[in-house]
């Protein structure tokens, strides 16, 4: 019982009463009941139940499926958080094109405005020839 708590499982077994009854060469029912063994069979989950609650887990496998588990659980809301994110910039996107094309309607507009009247006058057009070299 002891090697089993340990985490010393044999191989193709676990922590628990049939690993047990198989390692001390018993039948398994007699841990049931009024039968010798029951006792012990008391004592073992009382003991598992005991490092359990501790955080330890004396099996391997149990340990690592919590751990996996664990891990899942994690990456699951780092995944709901990346698809919030993405779901609130999209949606920035949208409203940021929605009022750039607004504020492009709005241009146009002035700009036709300002044709029609003759008070407005245009600001002269940017020089392009270059002056000397650059470099």
């Amino acid at each position: 019982m002891d090697r089993l708590l340990r985490g010393e499982i044999p191989p193709g077994g676990k922590c628990d009463i049939k690993t047990l009854a198989r390692e001390a060469c018993v039948d398994r029912t007699a841990f049931y009941g009024t039968r010798p063994y029951a006792h012990l069979r008391v004592e073992f989950e009382r003991r598992l139940h005991a490092l359990q609650q501790a955080g330890d887990i004396p099996d391997p496998r149990e340990a690592q499926i919590t751990r996996l588990k664990a891990e899942n659980a994690k990456l699951k809301e780092r995944l709901a958080q990346s698809e919030q994110t993405i779901t609130e910039l999209t949606d920035f996107r949208a409203q940021a094109l929605a009022r750039f094309a607004a504020q492009h309607e709005e241009i146009v507009r002035l700009r036709e405005a300002a044709a029609g009247t003759s008070r407005v006058s245009r600001l002269p057009t940017p020089r392009t020839t270059v002056i000397g070299t650059c470099s």
